[in-house]
């Protein structure tokens, strides 16, 4: 496993996943359908994204196109220098070795994680959650046809059939060398892995993000930027939690009512701080912990704000560190604001949704990260490289 394969090789296998995924659709839907009876429903967010179905399978297609056609992200030069020896010195892009994914109820996972893995020349491990088994191994089973078809041994994609215990055990004794873990899904399996590990791990965190309302907000343009952000998709990471609203905004009462009633219509449970809490349809916060959940789900809490400098406090107090927007037409509140507030994605009159590798250019991602080492919000291709020192001389001795 320690031959770094050819671009061509790698190009090559991505094409014919691409190829075997369109051919199995039927399958794999089959197989996703197994997962979706046994699940027993009680998280909509789960479900959704457990579920495969046609558009599903077309964004797996169109991630490994996308992949096949960027660049070959090793062996990039970062830093050349010549000693005064005259030895030349190179930085350059260089795989991890072997990448572990840890994730929960997305099968799209096991094919776009494994295939940014792959074309940036690393080992994936799959560990995947017991309701999506099914769907997995079936496409497991195409990343093995796949490399097959090219020559190539199918150890570069593999899955762990592991229960929690079997987990657990790996993590802290790994049977197998493993240079990075990448948790994917809810806090308790984070702090799971960032507790048993036994190697550097990323933590693909919650999001629980915020939009801030400031007082010279386009107020259409903010009732249409947090009804997408908190509606269009409740399962998502880059989905609303929170709204701030600054209470020097001109008729914020009025504002508040046409939100509330957009909310409504999506059926959207609204809690409130202690000074919104006369507005019918609303649910008055009783615990302030409620400011750090992330909810994933038809849920958000509303409240208000002094000033920019509160809405940023508060953010970074509360915050999972991954998006957050503020809604303003003054360019230097905005600045301000996006300065200093600490989250990977900070946004300036627009929906937190687009926190995505496919959105930001990145043509997919591993994961989004809310580390701030090795690389903060969506890991992309040319992020799941490390870097290595090429040094060339001719007798040089020091």
């Amino acid at each position: 496993m320690n031959k770094v394969l050819t671009i061509t090789e790698r190009n090559n296998v991505l094409t014919t996943m691409a190829e075997l995924i369109r051919e199995e659709k039927e399958a794999i839907i089959k197989e996703n359908q197994k997962d979706l009876d046994a699940y027993d429903g009680g998280d909509l967010a789960m479900e959704d994204r457990l579920k495969v179905d046609n558009e599903k399978i077309q964004v797996m297609i169109t991630s490994l196109k996308e992949l096949t056609d960027k660049e070959d992200p090793l062996g990039k030069e970062r830093f050349h220098f010549q000693h005064e020896n005259g030895m030349h010195v190179y930085n350059k892009t260089a795989p991890f070795g072997t990448v572990m994914i840890i994730y929960e109820s997305r099968p799209d996972v096991t094919v776009e994680a494994a295939g940014i893995a792959f074309k940036s020349g690393n080992k994936i491990v799959l560990k995947g959650g017991k309701e999506s088994i099914n769907s997995n191994l079936k496409i497991v089973e195409l990343w093995d046809r796949a490399l097959k078809q090219h020559g190539i041994t199918e150890q570069w994609v593999e899955y762990l059939k592991f229960d929690r215990k079997q987990t657990q055990a790996f993590l802290e004794n790994p049977t197998q060398p493993i240079d990075l873990i990448v948790p994917r899904g809810g806090e308790r399996l984070i702090e799971f892995v960032k507790k048993n590990a036994s190697c550097p791990v990323i933590v693909s965190g919650r999001g629980n993000n915020f939009v801030y309302v400031h007082k010279d907000a386009d107020l259409d343009l903010a009732l249409k930027v947090i009804i997408n952000a908190k509606t269009a998709k409740i399962s998502a990471c880059n989905a609303l939690d929170k709204v701030l609203i600054d209470k020097n905004l001109p008729n914020y009462k009025e504002f508040i009512k046409k939100l509330l009633h957009r909310l409504s219509e999506s059926n959207v449970e609204v809690h409130v701080d202690q000074e919104l809490s006369s507005f019918d349809g609303v649910k008055t916060i009783t615990d302030q912990d409620i400011w750090y959940e992330e909810f994933l789900d038809y849920k958000i809490v509303i409240g208000m704000v002094d000033s920019v400098e509160q809405a940023i406090s508060k953010i970074n107090k509360y915050s999972g560190g991954h998006s957050s927007s503020i809604i303003t037409k003054d360019q230097q509140i905005a600045d301000q604001f996006m300065t200093s507030v600490d989250t990977a994605a900070v946004y300036h009159n627009a929906s937190t949704r687009f926190t995505d590798g496919g959105q930001l250019g990145l043509g997919g991602e591993l994961a989004i990260s809310t580390d701030k080492l090795h690389q903060r919000g969506p890991i992309g291709l040319e992020h799941l490289v490390t870097n290595k020192w090429y040094i060339h001389g001719d007798g040089q001795i020091r």
